[in-house]
């Protein structure tokens, strides 16, 4: 017999568009699965706000999809899983995947150099990252490297471009790069200049993210608590063409064309419906 929570979508959420690579990831893996986005552009960005706000702000946004009808929650943002994962996995019966800096897949490659992370201040200051970190400590050297300012720009649409390059510059110029042989991106925002990341940092350093791992345990999670989705399942061929739920607090029609350009550019036709949400 169906399972009638398994035809719910799955929802996802950010502080904005950087949540967009992580979505990008899961559809690629479970393109017959339907979505809800919320973009919080309202009080885009999290980094930079105090812990108990992002904390606030997450529950909140977490409410708001459980209130629509979901099968599993991604909160696709670092600095908010750091600061409400416990308490947003308390609140529900169903999945809840939150996002972690891909400081093991750096570690495992055993590279020689220390591994720089680059997030947003309140990340690296979390009690999630932090213990992380310890548990590495034995295995390599783990660099923090906080980027104020860098999710406003990339939040704007500057994925490419001068400001995006002298930004990085200027960052980069803090650190020593000869002794660096891996950066983890541990904002979803900053997966979206990836290209850009590695052509500031050198083509001699590995640059990581964690989103296809995340994507991955959605579709483990989903398998192993029988919420696939089985009506397309046994398609031979499944198109990257995907139902999605649009809810934006903020400026919702230039977000929601943003998104769906991010989307395009991954190769994912998005069939979607535009909602402003206070």
């Amino acid at each position: 017999m169906d399972n009638p929570v398994a035809k719910l979508p799955i929802g996802v959420f950010d502080s904005g568009i950087g949540g967009i690579s992580v979505l990008a990831e899961i559809i690629k893996i479970l393109p017959y699965e339907e979505f809800v986005y919320f973009a919080d552009t309202l009080h885009a960005p999290y980094g930079d706000k105090p812990e108990d706000l992002v904390r606030a702000l997450s529950i909140k946004a977490a409410e708001f999809l459980s209130s629509i009808g979901i099968k599993c929650l991604v909160v696709a943002c670092n600095t908010a899983t750091g600061a409400a994962i416990n308490e947003i996995r308390k609140m529900y019966a169903f999945p809840v995947v939150g996002m972690e800096p891909a400081v093991k897949p750096a570690v495992e490659l055993a590279l020689n150099g220390k591994i720089l992370v680059m997030a947003t201040p309140l990340t690296l200051k979390s009690k999630k990252f932090n213990d992380l970190i310890r548990h590495y400590k034995h295995c390599s050297e783990i660099v923090p490297l906080p980027c104020p300012g860098l999710v406003e720009i990339v939040e704007k649409g500057h994925i490419h471009g001068q400001e995006i390059e002298d930004y990085l510059s200027r960052i980069f110029s803090t650190v020593d790069k000869e002794d660096v042989s891996s950066v983890v991106l541990g904002c979803t925002h900053f997966v979206l200049i990836k290209e850009e990341i590695k052509k500031a940092a050198g083509k001699e350093i590995v640059v990581i993210d964690g989103n296809y791992g995340t994507a991955k345990q959605v579709r483990t999670i989903l398998k192993n608590e029988r919420l696939l989705n089985v009506i397309f399942r046994e398609r031979s061929e499944i198109s990257l063409k995907t139902n999605i739920r649009f809810f934006i607090s903020g400026n919702g029609k230039e977000v929601t064309r943003r998104c769906r350009q991010l989307l395009q550019n991954e190769g994912i036709i998005c069939e979607s419906e535009f909602s402003h949400c206070g």
